[in-house]
């Protein structure tokens, strides 16, 4: 399997301070974030678009807050927890959006700014596998991109969220790759 890396875009989500620095399974936010890094690199320095998505809040009120029967809530975030990790924070030839709820289509122009470079394949890594990576999938489906996801490059909240993704969802809408698959790719 080639990637065309005019027509393919990396999306990376929510790499961010007060996610990647929480509990992680299968993979620390440090293995996604050391994966994730060799995928910008190369994406960059072969001129493929990357796009950093990061989810953040104007004054919390931007944010839909459904009732649900979870007992999660959206507490109050300290300073800083939304700015990209310094790994990524480092590249300076990315495209970077905020989102205010789990995928990055609704409510951003990535859908505008991928179809203006003519990109029909998208890369997704990021954190969480189940919410933010499968959301952004799903809402690119409905968009008809080809998707690769990089297995060991996302983690989740439990590795069983993780596992139930890349085994039956993410098989359905795309091929799910390693990052050294991915790379070897792009060459």
């Amino acid at each position: 399997m080639k990637m065309n890396k005019d027509r393919t875009a990396l999306v990376v989500i929510d790499l961010q301070n007060g996610i990647v620095n929480s509990q992680h399974a299968p993979y620390t936010g440090a293995q996604v974030v050391e994966k994730t890094t060799k995928l910008v690199n190369t994406f960059t320095k072969n001129g493929a678009f990357v796009a950093l998505v990061r989810v953040s809040s104007f004054d919390g009120k931007d944010w839909f807050v459904p009732q649900t029967d979870s007992s999660h809530s959206t507490p109050g975030f300290p300073d800083g927890w939304d700015h990209y990790v310094p790994e990524l924070d480092a590249f300076q030839k990315t495209y970077r959006l905020t989102k205010r709820q789990w995928g990055a289509f609704f409510g951003t122009d990535l859908d505008l700014q991928l179809r203006r470079r003519g990109i029909d394949t998208l890369v997704l890594c990021g954190i969480s596998t189940g919410i933010g990576v499968d959301t952004t999938a799903r809402e690119a489906y409905a968009r008809a991109y080809q998707q690769i996801f990089v297995e060991d490059a996302m983690t989740a909240s439990t590795k069983e969220e993780h596992d139930h993704c890349t085994t039956h969802i993410f098989p359905r809408i795309g091929n799910v790759r390693t990052t050294d698959e991915v790379l070897a790719m792009l060459k």
